[in-house]
């Protein structure tokens, strides 16, 4: 136990450490010299404690931004929130959660070495949260640990390599190549996202050809137009807090001046600031891991495991709709906001959902992620709708979540993101045909929804179907007749001043 929960806390649950190895793992394999590796791996390592230095930054600046809202509308229910619940539940299933790690990272080893789906899954707290998921809902249909450490094993073995297959050729779409693949347990959201993007934004520009006036050209600097939407946000806000909540309440969310208004609005700038700070430390980080891991893994991919691809976590997507990550967030926030209102006019008084309440971090990752999967496919529609749907996800998945969780389906937070939902649903509610009946047929289950993405991965991914075909070639005319406006206005320009000469 101690050796497997000092490799699971220490080293699996730190995707920096496990990053930093894995880069090592493929210099080697590309014969580098010592130095070449290591700084190679320390580089790596590096720009994963950057982004997650930024992620911390950006979830800081959120969370009383969350908390005036929340305070302001005077809604009340469940927050979901991975990292609560994993923590309310770690003393009960910590154990099981541990072994399940270590297990399951060997089974996707083996998977990605030995079948066509050769993704190597490396988001470690998105592992975490997964093992305790299933560690908490297995437990409640089985009693016997060793049969729910052996379970969970096989079922988050298999949906690390499962999901990413499932959303590799959106994510080929996002990036423009196949070196890439998606680590984050909301795939089922960006799956969805890019699907109605497909199906909605055929003609749709880009979030990212958005034509600015001259006098607001700065605005095309995505930092600058991040933090200044968010400076007004807060502001609006932070004055609708000041007008309908008691001054001692509103001061305390920003920790400012109890005696000083002035200060309480400066203190939601100086917040709004943070959040720009932050989504840039996000972007210069992912530029970093791409840098460095992307050579290590084609090492990897030549001799440990061929062909291997990185699974990694959302924000390595940002950089590619840095517009279109802000849009969805906002558009994902928007969906959880009509999520909430129809669980609290219908689902809830009819069949007593719990009332979920929109998290800021949550719509911010995974809206964000949403966003650009759909103005991949769609442009600004498919970026708004898909990321609209996303929000909807997740909301009503977590309500429905609750239900299986036993006595933690009663806590004050749930898992947050979409395929902790789907598949937490799915798992909870086979188990409960019983110890011997629900083990067989959820193995039964891991091995179809094996055998559907091996199936995707020959017919599908390998041949190199893309998402969204007539948006693509909507904006290569749109990019021709583009260039043929400009060239047409140079040579006009030309024979204008010959005339003259």
């Amino acid at each position: 136990m101690l050796v497997l929960n000092f490799i699971s806390k220490e080293i699996l649950n730190v995707p920096a450490y496990l990053i930093g190895i894995v880069a090592a793992v493929g210099l080697i394999a590309l014969k580098r010299s010592a130095g070449q590796v290591v700084s190679g791996a320390l580089k790596a390592a590096m720009g994963y404690l950057i982004l997650g230095a930024g992620a911390t930054v950006v979830t800081a600046a959120l969370a009383p931004f969350g908390e005036l809202v929340l305070k302001s509308t005077g809604a009340h229910g469940v927050v979901p929130t991975n990292e609560v619940i994993v923590g309310q539940a770690s003393s009960q299933f910590g154990s099981a959660s541990a072994y399940i790690i270590v297990l399951s990272f060997i089974i996707m080893l083996l998977a990605a070495r030995f079948t066509p789906l050769k993704y190597v899954f490396l988001t470690g707290h998105h592992m975490v949260f997964m093992s305790m998921m299933l560690a908490i809902v297995l437990s409640f249909g089985l009693k016997d640990q060793w049969l729910v450490v052996l379970l969970g094993s096989v079922l988050m073995g298999v949906i690390m390599v499962v999901m990413p297959a499932f959303a590799q050729p959106f994510m080929n779409r996002v990036t423009g190549s196949d070196k890439l693949s998606i680590g984050h347990f909301n795939t089922l959201g960006y799956i969805v996202s890019g699907a109605v993007g497909a199906a909605a934004g055929k003609k749709s520009k880009s979030t990212e050809d958005i034509n600015f006036p001259k006098g607001l050209s700065f605005l095309r600097d995505s930092m600058v137009s991040t933090t200044l939407l968010m400076v007004i946000l807060y502001l609006v806000f932070s004055v609708w807090g000041a007008i309908v909540l008691p001054a001692e309440t509103a001061f305390k969310i920003f920790a400012s001046n109890p005696d000083n208004y002035g200060s309480f609005f400066m203190a939601a700038f100086a917040q709004a600031l943070q959040f720009g700070i932050g989504v840039s430390i996000i972007l210069y980080g992912v530029r970093i891991i791409l840098g460095e891991l992307v050579p290590a893994f084609q090492g990897i991919a030549n001799k440990v495991v061929p062909g291997a691809k990185p699974a990694l976590d959302i924000p390595i997507v940002f950089p590619y709709g840095a517009n279109a990550s802000l849009i969805g967030f906002l558009s994902s926030f928007v969906g959880g906001l009509v999520a909430l209102g129809i669980i609290a006019v219908w689902l809830g008084p009819v069949w007593g959902v719990a009332l979920i309440l929109p998290g800021m971090v949550p719509h911010f990752f995974d809206g964000g992620g949403a966003g650009v999967f759909g103005n991949a496919t769609g442009g600004r529609v498919g970026a708004i709708a898909g990321a609209f749907i996303n929000g909807m996800l997740i909301t009503f998945l977590p309500a429905a979540l609750m239900t299986v969780m036993g006595s933690f389906g009663l806590s004050n937070s749930t898992f947050g993101d979409a395929d902790f939902g789907w598949y937490g649903i799915v798992v909870g509610n086979l188990v409960h045909l019983g110890p011997v009946g629900g083990a067989i047929v959820l193995f039964v289950f891991a091995v179809i929804l094996f055998a559907v993405a091996w199936v995707w991965q020959v017919k599908v991914v390998n041949k190199g179907w893309l998402p969204g075909v007539k948006h693509a070639e909507f904006i290569e005319q749109v990019k021709a007749e583009e260039k043929a406006a400009k060239a047409a206005a140079r040579a006009a320009k030309a024979a204008k001043t010959a005339d003259r000469a």
